[in-house]
């Protein structure tokens, strides 16, 4: 059974910076698409961005391109996104998520359509201004 754990979180000032972890375990994950999406107050789950490291391909939601990065360390069955000039409206309950196949573009599709094999508890990004 696949589980993830999201870490990393918490109160940061507008243009500051923040690195979320996940810890992934129950799986291989070299075939697997992993990602975050967020869900922030009154917004619909939004994808941010995702990596699928056999394919070596990535998806980056056009609000977080240039500031978020997202990684993976396969050795340690960790996933990383580092969160760079984060903006008041990057505040949401941030999410790793996994579904085997697909590749960096397909991302959206899985967390608009709620298709993703499983997710974490997410953990919490404030951001002040």
């Amino acid at each position: 059974q696949v589980q993830l754990v999201e870490s990393g979180g918490g109160s940061v000032q507008a243009g500051g910076s923040l690195r979320l972890s996940c810890k992934a375990s129950g799986d291989t994950f070299n075939n697997h698409l992993m990602g975050w999406f967020r869900h922030g107050p009154g917004k619909k789950r939004e994808a941010v961005a995702a990596v699928r490291f056999d394919l070596g391909t990535t998806y980056y939601a056009d609000s977080v391109k240039g500031r978020f990065t997202i990684s993976q360390d396969n050795a340690k069955n960790m996933l990383y996104l580092q969160m760079n000039n984060v903006k008041p409206e990057d505040r949401a309950k941030y999410h790793c998520a996994t579904v085997r196949g697909g590749d960096g573009s397909t991302w959206p599709l899985y967390v608009e359509s709620g298709t993703l094999d499983a997710w974490g508890q997410g953990t919490l990004v404030t951001v002040s201004s």
